[in-house]
């Protein structure tokens, strides 16, 4: 085992389940916790495993203890709608809308059933629908794919399973990246990461692939032996990835704008939900990294 200076576990703590980052990926991440003094551990694979058990490791990781949790997705929705509710928000559910279009005044909000709404801003976090919704706006180019991770059952009930990303080795036959985490009664959920193909969010099936689903089981059975790998419960998902992977924010006029979050921004909900805020209001905010203008330059 390599500990990296500074970081590690507390003595006498047990072992927290934390996110384990496999190499390659995990060796860029150690210069950044080590630049930011965050708690951290590089271990060999052979100690990886024998701590957790139902992974196996191709070679050293990096186990980050205090920077992973995990959201519960439905509760955490409800509970930013109660909080937005109580300063004053009105929440409608089943309102669909079909564009926001900028005019002299500030912003209409059309939805299906024909209504219009005025407001001087909008900010639009439409998903996979950003596009749709905002017809007018130049984004960067928004690739919507339909996602299939599973649940698998722990083969041990009682183990402890991190959080963890890989880059398995294309040469393999892999896909560029996975991850997982438990999901308390539902197992541990296992996915490659933006793999799916293009679809639009109003015209997908829902429906797992059986190759690609028989591919994740067999990287299952491979490196997650801890894992039931012959019955998974498959999920449905979209991803709307932008072609760097950073997140779009920015405004344009009274229209905010927050969209390509690219698998990876639910978690960021709060943080981003401030920035949005100052955009709306016209206060200082440092988004420049992940406007308009930024996308339009890697493109």
């Amino acid at each position: 085992m390599g500990r990296a200076r500074g970081g590690g576990r507390r003595p006498g703590a047990a072992p927290a389940p934390g996110v384990a980052t496999a190499a390659p990926a995990g060796l860029g991440r150690l210069r950044e916790m080590a630049a930011a003094g965050v708690p951290h551990e590089w271990l060999a694979a052979a100690e990886a495993e024998q701590r957790w058990p139902g992974m196996r490791f191709p070679g050293p990781v990096l186990h980050e203890p205090e920077t992973a949790g995990r959201v519960d997705a439905d509760t955490a929705v409800t509970a930013l709608q109660s909080a937005a509710a109580a300063h004053g928000a009105v929440v409608r559910h089943h309102r669909r809308v079909t564009a926001v279009e900028a005019d002299g005044a500030g912003v209409l909000v059309r939805s299906a059933a024909g209504a219009v709404v005025r407001a001087r801003t909008a900010v639009v976090a439409a998903g996979a629908w950003t596009a749709d919704v905002l017809p007018g706006l130049r984004l960067p180019p928004l690739r919507v794919t339909q996602e299939q991770p599973a649940h698998f059952r722990p083969l041990d009930p009682t183990a402890g399973w991190p959080a963890f990303t890989a880059d398995p080795d294309p040469a393999e036959g892999w896909p560029s990246g996975v991850y997982g985490l438990a999901s308390p009664g539902e197992g541990v959920k296992v996915g490659f990461h933006g793999t799916g193909p293009e679809v639009h969010p109003d015209r997908r099936d829902h429906l797992p692939e059986p190759g690609r689903l028989a591919q994740l089981q067999e990287y299952v059975r491979r490196w997650l032996p801890g894992l039931d790998a012959d019955t998974p419960e498959p999920v449905s998902c979209t991803y709307t990835s932008t072609p760097t992977g950073e997140f779009v924010l920015d405004r344009v006029g009274p229209v905010v704008v927050a969209a390509g979050f690219s698998g990876h921004g639910f978690k960021s909900a709060t943080a981003v939900g401030r920035v949005l805020a100052d955009l709306a209001v016209g206060a200082p905010v440092d988004a420049a990294p992940f406007g308009l203008a930024a996308h339009a330059l890697l493109a």
